[in-house]
């Protein structure tokens, strides 16, 4: 692939070649290549379509799991998320044990693979939330702890945030009935000077009832403006990731 580097930009095809704009800049590629009708009958692209089947399946597993937590990445993701969702689905997939390739699927696959996936990769949660936090995981709940802290010494505090507030969320996914589940605990606006009180979180299991489940901790900053609190900015510096992973 080609890139554009003239100070006039093209749009569209100029004989075999098409030109268009993505998130790298303005590029170029020859059109061509083998028709789809031939990729779909062709015993010598057998492979080919078993990638393509398999993409298939991938992508409809990250649609219902991004659609589920959507919730909590109104404010957080970043532009590749998605991408990154698909490549780490994709490794999930390729460990199912039990089908031939081109029928895998990611319910059969390792779902401990989606732990520490971050949802905002410009703003980490390990570098933005870092005191001291416990996790208890039981049949019945998944609860957080963080102890007392000084969040200028424990917390990124972006410039203009005067709050943050501190979430656990709860999902669970069914790939084959496609039915879903969220759940969201919250603490209050916690101010960002001054000594914070202990931050308990839980979310509870019991509607959590399909089988693939994952549960994050996730960090909003907030502005305070006459006694009413914002979002702040565009979400940059919000950050969220899945601590666990578990399928019953």
């Amino acid at each position: 692939m080609a890139k554009q580097t003239s100070i006039i930009t093209l749009s569209g095809n100029v004989g075999r070649l098409n030109f268009f704009k993505n998130r790298d800049g303005y590029q170029a590629r020859e059109k061509g290549g083998v028709s789809r009708s031939r990729i779909m009958s062709d015993p010598r692209y057998a492979r080919t379509r078993e990638n393509i089947a398999e993409f298939t399946i991938n992508a409809a597993a990250v649609k219902l799991l991004k659609d589920t937590i959507r919730p909590a990445l109104i404010k957080i993701s970043d532009p590749r998320l998605h991408q990154r969702m698909v490549r780490r689905m994709l490794e999930i997939l390729r460990t199912d044990p039990v089908n031939i390739r081109g029928e895998r699927q990611v319910s059969e696959g390792d779902w401990q693979l989606m732990q520490g996936l971050d949802m905002n990769v410009r703003a980490n949660l390990a570098s933005v939330l870092k005191p001291e936090i416990t996790y208890n995981n039981s049949e019945t709940e998944w609860q957080i702890s963080i102890p007392p802290f000084q969040p200028s010494d424990f917390v990124w505090i972006p410039e203009g945030a005067t709050h943050f507030r501190v979430f656990a969320v709860g999902a669970s996914v069914d790939f084959l009935s496609l039915e879903r589940n969220f759940l969201m605990d919250s603490s209050e606006e916690i101010p960002v000077a001054g000594l914070t009180t202990e931050i308990s979180l839980s979310v509870d299991k019991a509607t959590l009832v399909n089988p693939h489940k994952v549960f994050l901790l996730g960090i909003e900053f907030l502005q305070l403006v006459n006694g009413q609190h914002y979002a702040l900015s565009n979400g940059a510096h919000n950050a969220a990731s899945i601590i666990l992973a578990e399928n019953s």
